[in-house]
């Protein structure tokens, strides 16, 4: 039976920095401003009347709106299912990609499941996402646009599937195996 070594340190590891910087991002700048914006603005055409709320920034906001408006109605219409995954983005994502950053970091394999389990529920919203962007009642005028921004979030899934399942220890090397 296989035994994992040691984790495989960072500077071996050179493509998990690109993990670890699309968690980063996610981290510190999808979930807390693109994500909270959704939550704490319930109707961007009514912005005036509204006001802006104490977080996000309101240049931030501005960001995330003139992005909607010009290219993503579903991003200010906000359906209910749209919601919902805003929702698990918030509860569920935005623990996860503190945790993978750590583990990534510092080579933990620990993080293998549950970067599986985000990997295959990021591409299925990804998936319902884009679906509407293409033939929903707000559908995207500028699709290219759409799927440009949203591309990393059906690659990185991808590429996140294809790296923890490679092995059960992701971060290590698998000792006591007979060669082949």
């Amino acid at each position: 039976m296989a035994q994992h070594s040691l984790s495989i340190p960072l500077k071996n590891r050179p493509w998990d920095r690109l993990f670890i910087a699309f968690f980063a991002l996610n981290f510190l700048f999808i979930c807390p401003i693109v994500d909270m914006e959704q939550l704490t603005v319930l109707d961007p055409t009514r912005m005036e009347e509204n006001g802006y709320p104490a977080w996000p920034p309101a240049p931030l906001i501005d960001l995330v709106h003139w992005y909607g408006f010009t290219f993503d109605p579903a991003l200010i219409a906000r359906p209910p299912w749209w919601q919902a995954t805003i929702w698990i983005d918030m509860f569920f994502f935005w623990p996860f990609y503190g945790f993978a950053i750590y583990a990534f970091w510092k080579g933990r394999n620990w993080i293998r499941l549950g970067a599986i389990v985000w990997a295959s529920v990021m591409l299925t919203n990804v998936t319902i996402i884009m679906y509407e962007e293409v033939f929903g009642p707000y559908a995207s005028p500028h699709l290219w646009n759409v799927v440009a921004a949203n591309l990393a979030w059906i690659v990185m899934p991808i590429l996140t599937l294809w790296r923890m399942g490679k092995s059960v220890y992701p971060f290590s090397g698998e000792v006591g195996v007979p060669p082949a």
